[in-house]
């Protein structure tokens, strides 16, 4: 999990860095900055879904349809992308990722621009860092289910869901 420390870029909403803060002075701010967005699909269709630790920073134990997180001052989306998919899922081999695009969301306690990316791998998925306590693969019906029956974090919803094509959009559409 990022420090409180680390530094992060805060941008305008043309995604131009305005200024370097800590993550501390970001969240407590509520100021625009980056993230990447990251869907992980099995090669058979599924969707990797998982909750998050208690101890996050932001949205604590709820449930989410990406990994991913904010970039360090400096970083490119792909860069980050590739850092979080290492650090989430424990990927480090070669793995293409699709980008899908980008979007904005802001309420009272997050502004992000998110770039989304798409990766299909098959794993075996390591969540080492403590950052997720539980995770599965879905199927949209199984997406679905879960989206009725648990909490999930808002942004990764309302900026990746419009990115996904045909049945997940429909599946996570709400």
């Amino acid at each position: 999990m990022g420090s409180s420390s680390e530094l992060v870029d805060v941008v305008d909403q043309d995604d131009q860095v305005i200024r370097v803060a800590t993550r501390a002075e970001v969240r407590s701010g509520n100021l625009l900055h980056r993230c990447t967005f990251i869907a992980v699909f099995a090669s058979d269709g599924r969707l990797l879904v998982h909750q998050r630790s208690p101890h996050k920073d932001v949205w604590p134990s709820l449930w989410d349809i990406t990994v991913g997180g904010v970039l360090s001052s400096g970083e490119n989306y792909p860069e980050s992308a590739r850092r979080e998919v290492a650090e989430e899922i424990g990927l480090t081999d070669d793995f293409e990722l699709e980008s899908l695009g980008k979007g904005v969301y802001e309420d009272q306690e997050v502004r992000v621009i998110g770039h989304c990316f798409k990766l299909v791998h098959d794993g075996p998925y390591v969540f080492a860092d403590g950052e997720v306590v539980a995770a599965r693969l879905v199927d949209p019906d199984e997406a679905r289910e879960l989206l009725q029956s648990e909490q999930f974090v808002p942004d990764s919803i309302e900026i990746v869901v419009p990115l996904l094509a045909g049945k997940w959009h429909e599946a996570l559409g709400r």
